[in-house]
């Protein structure tokens, strides 16, 4: 679809366990993630809201196309991941939009990750079934 003559912008965005690795060309709107398009890889429309946010907070929606490729995680995670990247992406493109994605949280890696278990319990903090006898 793409070639690797045609100029873009790079972001890598991370989520959870999710790892993408985006690219913006300018172009008309279109967002390709792992080879889909964004309505057969992403079901929810909350999922596809959430990769487009840099794009309307930015005001640029519909003039940069996407190309992403992630692995890890679940779906949410990705869709996380991606409006990392894509954010990133947009500041390489054009340093001005850094006070308006800074503003709206998009630059900011989320730290929240799963808590590892613990030895003497089933899970992080499940204890194991208390019985008096």
């Amino acid at each position: 679809m793409y070639t690797s003559a045609k100029p873009y912008f790079y972001g890598t965005g991370r989520r959870k366990k999710s790892v993408a690795r985006v690219r913006v060309y300018p172009g008309n709107g279109q967002i390709t993630i792992n080879g889909k398009d964004i309505d057969e890889y992403f079901g929810l429309e909350t999922l596809k809201l959430i990769i487009n946010q840099p794009f309307s907070v930015t005001g640029t929606m519909g003039k940069f196309d996407i190309v992403a490729n992630v692995n890890g995680g679940g779906i949410s995670g990705q869709a996380g991941a991606i409006r990392h990247g894509v954010a990133r992406a947009l500041i390489t493109a054009d340093e001005n939009y850094r006070p308006a994605l800074k503003a709206a949280g998009f630059l900011t890696r989320d730290p929240r990750m799963k808590e590892r278990k613990k030895y003497g319990l089933k899970g992080a903090r499940r204890a194991p079934q208390f019985s008096k006898r």
